[in-house]
């Protein structure tokens, strides 16, 4: 089995053509070209061979364990579900937003910097509807998402529910000229290969998901990513398809006050593909702690605390929940040569407010007690 490391702009490498900037003294490579199927390594004529092997030997390491990864990663996934399956929206009462900070591999120079917002509400009778915004920042390279999505919850299927969800949105990438030769010689603007100017384009970005769950109990999920596949002509690059399976299964007071939450996830672009599994137990619904593992990628530790307040009335119901989780990735990878890890934190905010029914009561004063 092979894990997918925590930058995704390597995986962009290899299969799409994005840039990477120096790492401490790696050096720099331009693309990987799918037609031709080689690497190509623009390398300024005063590199000697021996720092043209060394970044060979590194880059290929870790390209051993990558893939096309154009999706962002985030450990605490679990808690972000509907932004790559559309069909979990809306699966709880009320709204729900969320927020993604994650700093990826610090030691690195230019490291990885993803920040992510959704907002998700369920409407009665129908299912849920989603927004995305996702930004991911590494070195010159900009990647931009803004999504729309929506869930249509089909009557009870067995003890569970079932989901169908649709995203539509907006891909755009950027690819900026401060490149950065690693022996420091400002001759690289001599390379025809290397664009001299700040490049953008965009594409159109299609979603499909289905989900089944059971409140409180466990779900699964299967989803596709990337289907529309946009050539960004502009850059040379070919947005790919991804797939996702996802379960989990709670084990619900396996002590006072303790519940036992699994959580697991698959993902590939039918050429690699890893594997991220998850365990965490909640005490007392409030505060919980656990781990995750990326084979061949990370171990990482998380905790986090989950608040709601009950602000109900005799004409409502009401409550208003908190959330926040923070994680830290210990790489195992060779990676954890040159980067002490990656942090990333989790906010979240749900509320929702229901009308209970009014009774009429009827009285009479020809009986007593009517």
């Amino acid at each position: 089995m092979t894990g997918i490391p925590d930058l995704q702009g390597i995986g962009s490498i290899m299969n799409t053509g994005s840039p990477i900037l120096r790492a401490n003294k790696f050096g720099y490579i331009s693309h990987f070209s799918e037609r031709r199927g080689k690497l190509i390594m623009l390398t300024n004529k005063e590199f000697g061979m021996k720092r043209i092997l060394i970044t060979a030997i590194v880059f290929f390491a870790c390209a051993a364990t990558a893939t096309a990864q154009q999706d962002p990663q985030f450990t605490q996934w679990f808690n972000d579900k509907q932004s790559f399956n559309p069909a979990a929206n809306g699966l709880q009462p009320g709204n729900c937003i969320t927020g993604f900070f994650r700093n990826q591999w610090t030691g690195f120079d230019s490291q990885p910097q993803t920040f992510m917002l959704n907002y998700t509400g369920q409407i009665n009778g129908f299912g849920g509807i989603g927004l995305t915004f996702y930004n991911d920042q590494l070195g010159q390279e900009s990647n931009t998402i803004f999504r729309a999505s929506g869930a249509y919850h089909l009557p009870a299927a067995g003890p569970g529910k079932l989901s169908l969800g649709l995203g539509l949105g907006y891909y755009g990438k950027e690819l900026g000229n401060d490149w950065l030769p690693p022996d420091g010689v400002e001759s690289i603007g001599s390379d025809a290969a290397i664009n001299s100017d700040v490049r953008n384009d965009n594409g159109f970005d299609l979603n499909l998901g289905v989900y089944y769950w059971k409140p409180g109990e466990y779900y699964f999920g299967i989803s596709a990513t990337h289907l529309t596949q946009s050539d960004l002509d502009q850059l040379s690059i070919q947005l790919k398809s991804h797939f996702y399976t996802m379960g989990g299964y709670n084990f619900n007071q396996i002590a006072t006050n303790l519940d036992l939450r699994t959580n697991l996830l698959v993902k590939s672009d039918f050429n690699k593909w890893a594997l991220d599994v998850n365990a965490n137990v909640l005490y007392s619904n409030f505060l919980y702690g656990g781990v995750s593992y990326r084979p061949g990628d990370a171990i990482a530790p998380m905790v986090g605390v989950e608040y709601c307040m009950d602000n109900s009335t005799d004409l409502k119901e009401a409550k208003n929940c908190f959330r926040f989780g923070y994680s830290y990735d210990v790489t195992t990878s060779e990676i954890s040569n040159f980067s002490s890890g990656s942090h990333e934190i989790f906010l979240g905010y749900c509320w929702y407010v229901i009308n209970k029914p009014l009774k009429n009561i009827h009285s009479n004063p020809r009986f007593l007690g009517k």
